[in-house]
């Protein structure tokens, strides 16, 4: 349980909406995330694709009215930061302009903090195709952490027990995580800005192990949990299933029912170290992978309302008393996760998010 004021509703924030000279030769001109949004197609009877943007339209996010307008509507509906995906690969930053340009501006006057994105980029996405286009080398720590203790020292930078919050998406590939860790500590001290407060993401299966064991204070879930759909455990769809996933598919996962996997995600068993709960408004990558997507099915305002509403009574607390709630995530289009209304359904799972933080006990984030 949390006490009064002590928690905050984080969505992670994906830069990835703007061209950048690699996207553009690896992708073809122009190319952000929108291409693949706006090229999605209905896979099977009640599939909802395209995702078209609703009040924020097919935005570029180094417009700072974007990113004013953004922050606005994400503090007006219960969501207290963003966590801005970082990607640093020996000491070259890629879909950095969104977060230098709020970092040098000062505009928006909105928390934030950084996830470290540490795979590699491939051409299949998710960091395991043979084409790499962007290799993650981890040759260069106290570089790395030299350049976030500047990122720390914002005042903007969220704050956990008074440390900055740094996330790790997957801690289980840093080749030396103890030294790692111990690196960004020794240099944010160095640079004054203190002690930090250091997260993994537990979303694929190697990441489960115990945070504090490799140096992390904590672990942030991923939503939807990858481990919870393994087996058909998550109420599958099956005749969805297989127009989803085509003639002659025998992948036993392409569709799943929202309810049942907010459900099996909130019976999960609490581990003996901080884990902070991570809810997700919907999720579908068919517009990223297409046939060999995966998609929740069923999702609703209200069924995210209530899983919201159970985060944030459930959340657990740090020694100095404070929660978190992680959302996947404010803008994952191409992955169906996203907070930002939709022309479709507009901003009713926005609404749903405020109204669980009005109702939920010991939250007393102040909405208009």
């Amino acid at each position: 349980m949390t006490s009064a004021g002590t928690q905050r509703h984080l969505a992670f924030y994906l830069p990835q909406f703007h061209p950048i000279p690699e996207n553009d030769e690896w992708w073809g001109a122009g190319f952000t995330e929108w291409v693949n949004v706006a090229k999605a197609r209905p896979l099977f009877r009640g599939h909802r694709q395209p995702h078209i943007p609703g009040e924020l339209g097919f935005y570029d996010l180094r417009l700072a009215e974007t990113r004013a307008a953004q922050a606005a509507l994400a503090q007006a509906h219960g969501i207290d930061g963003f966590v801005y995906y970082h990607y640093w690969f020996s000491g070259t930053r890629l879909l950095n302009r969104p977060f230098d340009d709020v970092r040098t501006s000062g505009e928006p006057n909105f928390p934030f903090a950084l996830c470290w994105a540490n795979e590699s980029w491939t051409r299949a996405w998710d960091g395991r195709s043979r084409h790499v286009l962007m290799e993650q080398r981890y040759d260069d720590d106290r570089a790395h952490a030299r350049w976030l203790s500047e990122a720390f020292a914002d005042p903007r930078y969220i704050r956990v027990d008074g440390k900055p919050l740094f996330i790790v998406y997957r801690a289980s590939q840093l080749p030396d995580a103890r030294r790692t860790t111990n690196v960004l500590r020794e240099e944010a001290e160095r640079a004054g800005v203190g002690e930090l407060y250091l997260a993994r993401v537990e979303s694929f299966t190697d990441e489960r192990s115990d945070p504090r064991a490799l140096g992390f204070d904590a672990s942030v879930e991923f939503a939807p949990d990858w481990k919870v759909l393994e087996g058909g455990l998550s109420g599958r769809v099956r005749s969805g299933m297989r127009r989803l996933g085509g003639t002659g598919s025998r992948r036993p996962w392409q569709l799943h029912d929202y309810a049942s996997v907010a459900d099996r995600m909130q019976s999960k068993r609490a581990p003996a170290h901080t884990r902070f709960p991570c809810v997700t408004p919907r999720w579908d990558n068919t517009a990223r992978k297409g046939r060999h997507g995966l998609a929740l099915v069923g999702d609703t305002p209200e069924r995210y309302g209530e899983w919201v509403e159970w985060a944030s009574r459930t959340a657990p607390t740090t020694p100095g008393g404070e929660s978190l709630v992680f959302v996947n995530a404010w803008n994952e289009w191409a992955e169906g996760a996203h907070l930002e209304p939709d022309r479709e359904r507009g901003n009713a799972f926005l609404k749903a998010h405020r109204n669980a933080r009005l109702s939920s006990p010991g939250d007393d984030h102040d909405s208009p």
